[in-house]
């Protein structure tokens, strides 16, 4: 069984858009910038032999506010400067119910059995308490990248991180979890 590391895209990988408190992911490929030291961080991660899949929600595709080729270009160029193994979107809304759509663990679940990854020896990354719910579902252990976002806040049990880069150096020194 292989292990892995999920993560969310915006503000995870990528800075998101932060308006009125609250986190939104580049309208465009022109406002994709990465968070500091995330190339090196996931070389960290991916040289220490873990998986690396991100798991992204992008509603705004059913919302008609991006396409689903906006979405795409930016993985494209993510996935050109990250050793990045999967991206996995969610194009749907909460009211579409789907099972892919944290904090549903129905894509961690998918990759856990395309890839044959050990969830209780994975890791799931996020900066919103849907990611860390998704992670808990699924049996990974959860960093919670705190930016103090004006939203609702996770439930316990997480890490609480202050950067990708803390949670990766968390993840290689107790690969078990902490």
């Amino acid at each position: 069984m292989k292990r892995a590391v999920f993560l969310d895209r915006d503000g995870v990988i990528n800075r998101a858009v932060v308006r009125d408190g609250k986190p939104y992911p580049p309208d465009s490929l022109a406002e994709l910038q990465l968070v500091d030291d995330a190339a090196s961080s996931l070389q960290r991660l991916h040289d220490a032999g873990y998986l690396l899949i991100v798991v992204t929600n992008q509603p705004d595709v059913a919302r008609g506010k991006q396409s689903r080729e906006e979405v795409e270009a930016i993985h494209d160029a993510l996935r050109a400067q990250l050793p990045i193994d999967e991206f996995i979107a969610c194009y749907h809304d909460d009211a579409d119910g789907c099972d892919c759509r944290k904090p549903k663990p129905g894509a961690l679940l998918e990759a856990a059995e395309r890839h044959q990854i050990d969830l209780r020896n994975s890791h799931m990354i996020g900066d919103r308490w849907r990611d860390v719910e998704a992670g808990q579902r699924a049996g990974c252990t959860t960093y919670f990248i705190d930016y103090g976002y004006a939203e609702k806040q996770p439930a316990p049990p997480f890490v609480r991180v202050r950067s990708l880069a803390e949670a990766v150096d968390t993840i290689t020194r107790n690969p078990g979890g902490p």
